[in-house]
């Protein structure tokens, strides 16, 4: 565990706000409580090989569409389960990244742009093609920019996975990974206790919504209106994610989509930020030094909650620590002097 760790970076270390002094006040404050940045989108429809499509959201010179300035970062965001551009670590690192001069684009999984997705399947922790797909994209349409991945929760194990998976081949320069669920069955069990149900609740009310929107408009057969009613994400994985994505059951969708086992064939800079007392995840299912490769960087805080990590003297004085440590380790790693993309 890292209390306050030297950042070469120039980053200050993380003191939690005073007036946030639980994991849950740091979880939900900053969901509820922020205004979120103003910073110009413009929305790019991706239609996918299969027939289906996903939504892109830029932010950058000409909302992403112009000409950026030779070398300059392009950073990638993908969000947490149901979440999106409107998420506040969303909107909030797009707004840094726009504001210091960068390119940002959010890749929305399927179905979390405002619109049901064509297809009877939907996104999960494990799903990597869609991400190698707006890599591949990226780097075709912008060869000059070093790309940055960012991932939140769900989106942070969707990028770890797939960087194990690609090893020395993934076609980007770095990337961070924030609050990621390392492994999917611990937290599924940890979110089955105490107020961490609360969240639970929140996010199996979107999702159970989405089924039930679906089955509506004929893309999911009826018979998955009655699994919409699933009490918790152990019976909503076995009866609904599991049979529309090819898993045999929720255990067996965990096992092979958690992160945790991928990280060893990380060989991409990576920086991953997480808590102790994240209430999504139990602390015995982080991992440990001993399981990440030297290009992985492991920094583990003892307070920061679920993707909150906020600070500041008062809380109309609000501190974004992720925001400043995400985008600050990017520019040590692409715009040193010198460096270049892969």
């Amino acid at each position: 565990m890292i209390e306050a760790p030297p950042h070469p970076d120039g980053t200050k270390p993380f003191r939690p706000a005073w007036w946030l002094p639980s994991p849950h006040l740091q979880t939900l404050w900053p969901a509820v409580a922020r205004r979120l940045p103003r910073v110009p989108l413009v929305r790019e429809r991706q239609e996918l090989p299969d027939g289906d499509f996903l939504d892109l959201d830029w932010a950058g010179p000409e909302g992403g569409t112009g000409r950026a300035e030779e070398g300059s970062p392009l950073v990638l965001v993908l969000h947490g389960l149901e979440g999106s551009s409107s998420s506040h670590y969303a909107r909030g690192l797009l707004a840094r990244v726009h504001a210091q001069g960068w390119t940002g684009v959010l890749m929305h999984f399927r179905g979390c742009s405002g619109e049901p997705n064509r297809l009877p399947r939907g996104y999960h922790s494990g799903d990597t093609g869609d991400l190698a797909h707006v890599v591949s994209l990226l780097r075709a349409r912008h060869p000059g920019q070093p790309l940055a991945v960012v991932g939140y929760s769900l989106g942070g194990n969707v990028l770890l996975k797939w960087l194990g998976e690609t090893g020395q081949s993934a076609p980007v320069d770095c990337a961070v990974a924030v609050s990621v669920p390392f492994d999917l069955a611990a937290a599924a069990r940890r979110l089955e206790r105490g107020f961490s149900r609360f969240y639970q609740w929140w996010l199996m009310r979107s999702l159970t919504r989405r089924v039930r929107e679906k089955v509506a408009r004929g893309i999911l057969p009826t018979a998955f209106a009655a699994h919409a009613r699933a009490p918790d994400f152990r019976t909503f994985d076995d009866l609904v994610t599991a049979p529309l994505h090819g898993f045999a059951s929720a255990d067996d969708y965990y096992a092979r989509s958690s992160s945790r086992r991928y990280l060893t064939g990380i060989r991409v800079p990576t920086l991953i930020l997480h808590a102790v007392d994240d209430p999504f995840l139990t602390p015995a299912a982080v991992p440990g030094r001993d399981e990440v490769p030297s290009a992985v960087t492991l920094e583990v805080y003892r307070d920061g909650g679920h993707v909150g990590f906020v600070g500041g003297p008062w809380p109309w004085q609000a501190e974004w620590w992720l925001e400043e440590r995400v985008t600050a380790s990017i520019a040590a790693r692409l715009t040193r002097p010198g460096s270049s993309p892969l």
